[in-house]
């Protein structure tokens, strides 16, 4: 066993485990955030996506002594009202059939937008190969990827500083 830091959807843990266990156990079993799933168990099937430090990893796989001292962020942290722009245009292109690929899709689909803010179908498709939809709702996965897309480059950006009104 051994006492390890961890910061999940930036809030800090301290949890006791076998050093090897996987991260994904950690996230559910030990801390209680029970979005992110359990699929295959080999990292083939995505449903067990989060982010570390930014980018998607397969969390069944991924020994959680390798994730302390590092940023992970899981479906409960992309937004808290599950108002997040991919969450939204998930639910306007009624992707989830059964559910339960959807928070692992969801992970890879905003790591790809952060790495391509305009993906291509095939830029969309390439990213998301490594996450399995059993329901086979990959056409609306696309399309709420674009919505998205749309959403999150054309929302409307604060100004840098505010003009400075004077006295007249």
């Amino acid at each position: 066993m051994a006492s390890l830091k961890l910061t999940i959807n930036n809030q800090p843990y301290t949890v006791d485990v076998d050093p090897d266990m996987p991260l994904l156990w950690a996230i559910r079993d030990v801390v209680g955030l029970t979005g992110t799933k359990f699929g295959c168990g080999i990292a083939q099937c995505g449903a067990c996506t989060v982010h570390l430090d930014g980018s998607p990893i397969r969390s069944c796989s991924f020994p959680i002594s390798a994730a302390a001292g590092h940023k992970i962020t899981t479906i409960e942290g992309l937004s808290k009202n599950g108002d997040h722009p991919m969450q939204k245009a998930w639910v306007a292109h009624q992707v989830p059939q059964c559910g339960y690929c959807q928070s692992g899709q969801i992970m890879s689909a905003v790591a790809l937008l952060k790495q391509t803010p305009k993906p291509t179908d095939a830029d969309i498709d390439a990213a998301m190969q490594g996450n399995i939809c059993r329901c086979g709702t990959y056409n609306r996965i696309r399309q709420a990827i674009h919505t998205a897309s749309t959403e999150m480059t054309t929302a409307p950006k604060m100004p840098k500083s505010t003009p400075k009104i004077g006295k007249r």
